[in-house]
């Protein structure tokens, strides 16, 4: 009589007991450096948040910080707000947003469901170029192009402009990782049913990998916001506020920051700690909000 065979019963998976000990140490070993490691990490990051909002906080009680400009304030003189700079912030990176982030998914998904060949290979060689061009370089680049080649105006579109290339490698790169993330399985039953590549993509392709894609997009904005050397380069600062984003001065946060530091008075110290304060509040609420959609998005999907 034949002899039964196990081979189809499950294998049961070892316990953390019957894990050799010398494995166990190795294991607790890896996980106390891990959170070490974390811990050290955080002390700076906590240091720097509580030095800002302690430093900041008093300017934002201030009445009409959020609504107000610095028309019309001294240098020693405390009042006015950082309405100016904010709208000079949101507007600049609202406008890279609106042409990097299409230019960023449709490259992603070239890449990532077409891409082959030398074109392709160039593109994923541009986006890796792009990803470490430091931000002095881009706005270099867009001076010598758009004010000294083509005898534009320095203005906010400029700025916007610089913030592009910044932007367009973090989408590009995230997109991609989202769209790596969504299981052949979904592309070939849709090829099976008979629909086309490009439906695809835009039907079932797409909205799957649209969670991670807008936390992505988000996370691209927040990253530019707080650059400086583009608003150093290619726009002056204003005190008022500019709608026109073609020509004349802008501010922004970053570079009311840097105005305001060579101000030695109290004022100004307050107002530099403040539109600190005040910027990593915008970029906060940017993450939260990827968050919040990322979690919303895939719950809903």
């Amino acid at each position: 009589m034949m002899a039964t065979t196990t081979l189809d019963q499950p294998v049961k998976a070892p316990t953390f007991r019957q894990v050799s000990p010398a494995r166990r140490l190795k294991n607790q070993i890896a996980t106390v450096v891990m959170w070490l490691s974390f811990l050290i990490a955080l002390i700076p990051l906590g240091w720097v948040l509580i030095t800002v909002i302690q430093k900041g906080a008093p300017a934002l009680m201030r009445s009409g910080w959020f609504t107000k400009s610095q028309k019309g304030i001294l240098p020693n003189q405390f009042g006015g707000g950082v309405y100016h700079a904010m709208y000079g912030t949101i507007v600049q990176s609202a406008i890279a947003a609106v042409i990097a982030i299409p230019l960023g998914v449709l490259a992603a998904i070239y890449l990532i469901e077409y891409g082959r060949g030398w074109l392709a290979k160039t593109t994923t060689f541009m986006v890796d170029i792009l990803a470490g061009v430091p931000s002095i370089v881009a706005a270099l680049f867009i001076f010598a192009l758009w004010i000294s080649t083509l005898g534009m105006q320095q203005s906010a579109i400029a700025v916007s402009f610089a913030l592009v290339l910044l932007m367009l490698p973090v989408v590009v790169r995230s997109t991609e990782e989202m769209l790596k993330l969504v299981p052949d399985d979904l592309r070939e039953a849709s090829y099976a049913l008979g629909v086309p590549k490009w439906k695809t993509i835009v039907r079932i392709v797409v909205p799957t990998a649209a969670p991670g894609m807008i936390s992505g997009m988000l996370l691209a904005i927040a990253r530019v916001m707080g650059e400086t050397a583009p608003v150093l380069v290619l726009v002056g600062y204003s005190k008022a506020i500019n709608t026109d984003i073609t020509s004349g001065n802008m501010a922004s946060l970053p570079l009311m920051i840097y105005q305001e530091l060579t101000n030695p008075s109290p004022a100004g110290v307050e107002r530099v700690w403040g539109a600190a304060l005040t910027l990593i509040l915008i970029i906060a609420i940017l993450y939260l909000a990827a968050a919040a959609a990322n979690k919303f998005l895939t719950r809903n999907r």
